[in-house]
């Protein structure tokens, strides 16, 4: 499926034309840092909007790795990086990022644009990018399990494949809870009800509730904090009928 990308070139060139090369305005993020070892591609600042993907400011890289892109910003949300290298390969060249009105900086390397990424500027993206270290690792037991889950069918083994299907089973609930415990330990922050959406929006609702009600009025009352409780009425509708 491929998505669709809408360029707001007017909000780009006036924040460009507004302030100086260093110094973000009040309300804008300012993104600056360096991608070493690029020569020539396109760097994208893009966020979405409504379900489609939107590119906000742009910089055409030729010779010098360093760039600059701006956007308006009143509260922290989710970004990416997008690189074309103009090579028709898209693996690894969006870096998603927690951005925040203010300077972001963001350097990394051309041939591992993703993993190299090294973002400053974000308490958010700082919280976000421990949550996923530790997700990294739930994903690799849970890639072993699966592994010797499907050699123990192979085998004929069915007590062990019963066996390792329930420790995926409790695998998954630790997840669950991870992503639950942490949103509530950061209650105060906009990654909370970001990673609820997006990593535990199937808990039961009795769960999703308890940590909901730790949040501030900011993070309440925030992008993702709506998103996430226009999704839970929803589901209150669907599952009290």
């Amino acid at each position: 499926m491929r998505i669709a990308v809408i360029f707001t070139f007017g909000l780009a060139f006036l924040l460009t034309q507004c302030a100086g090369p260093s110094t973000p305005k009040p309300n804008e993020m300012l993104v600056e840092g360096s991608v070493d070892g690029l020569r020539k591609g396109t760097l994208y600042l893009q966020t979405v909007a409504d379900s489609v993907l939107v590119n906000l400011d742009s910089t055409t890289i030729k010779g010098t790795p360093t760039f600059s892109l701006r956007t308006a910003l009143e509260e922290p949300q989710v970004f990416y990086l997008y690189l074309d290298k103009e090579d028709n390969d898209t693996l690894n060249d969006r870096i998603l990022f927690f951005g925040a009105p203010g300077k972001i900086t963001i350097n990394t390397l051309l041939n591992t644009y993703e993993s190299s990424a090294k973002i400053e500027g974000s308490v958010n993206n700082d919280l976000l990018t421990a949550y996923k270290s530790t997700v990294f690792k739930f994903n690799a037991q849970n890639l072993e399990l699966v592994k010797q889950y499907l050699d123990a069918q192979k085998r004929g083994a069915l007590e062990e494949a019963k066996a390792l299907e329930v420790k995926m089973d409790q695998l998954l609930k630790r997840r669950y809870l991870y992503a639950l415990n942490f949103a509530k330990s950061n209650a105060n922050q906009e990654v909370a009800p970001y990673i609820l959406y997006t990593e535990a929006y199937d808990a039961t609702l009795s769960l999703l509730d308890t940590v909901i009600k730790d949040f501030t009025p900011k993070v309440k009352n925030s992008r993702y904090g709506k998103q996430l409780e226009d999704y839970l009425a929803k589901r209150r509708a669907t599952e009290n009928n």
